[in-house]
């Protein structure tokens, strides 16, 4: 069995951590520091960004397996994925602002949206129920 919304996802997370590295590599160059921040908060505030993608992604991406794994995925599990996606990209990029912004708040909303529905999606379908 293939599974194509969460290859797809999968992929997506690549090149999102991609971007991460790139970005935080980057600053680390302009900046000239080697290890940890250096005491430069926009480069905490990159890395910490990318520690946020890391710890979310791969619950979304077992969730998104299991349910497509049961035949209960379809279009729709792709467009909740596609939005947690780009919920962490406006998440990292709200994280470049010092303080509290929409881009980081619509981040971590989808995020927490997404991560609740899909294991209330994975409990309905163990029980029968959806």
């Amino acid at each position: 069995m293939i599974l194509q919304t969460t290859l797809c996802l999968a992929a997506a997370a690549g090149v999102i951590t991609f971007w991460h590295i790139a970005r935080i590599g980057q600053l680390r160059m302009r900046e000239k520091v080697l290890f940890g921040d250096g005491g430069h908060d926009p480069l905490a505030r990159r890395m910490r960004a990318q520690l946020n993608f890391v710890e979310s992604t791969p619950f979304v991406l077992i969730l998104a397996a299991a349910i497509e794994m049961t035949g209960k995925g379809g279009p729709w599990l792709a467009i909740v994925g596609s939005l947690f996606m780009l919920g962490r990209v406006s998440h990292a990029l709200g994280m470049d602002i010092d303080r509290p912004n929409p881009l980081r708040m619509i981040g971590v909303l989808i995020t927490v949206l997404t991560l609740l529905g899909l294991s209330a999606i994975a409990v309905l379908i163990a029980l029968g129920r959806f």
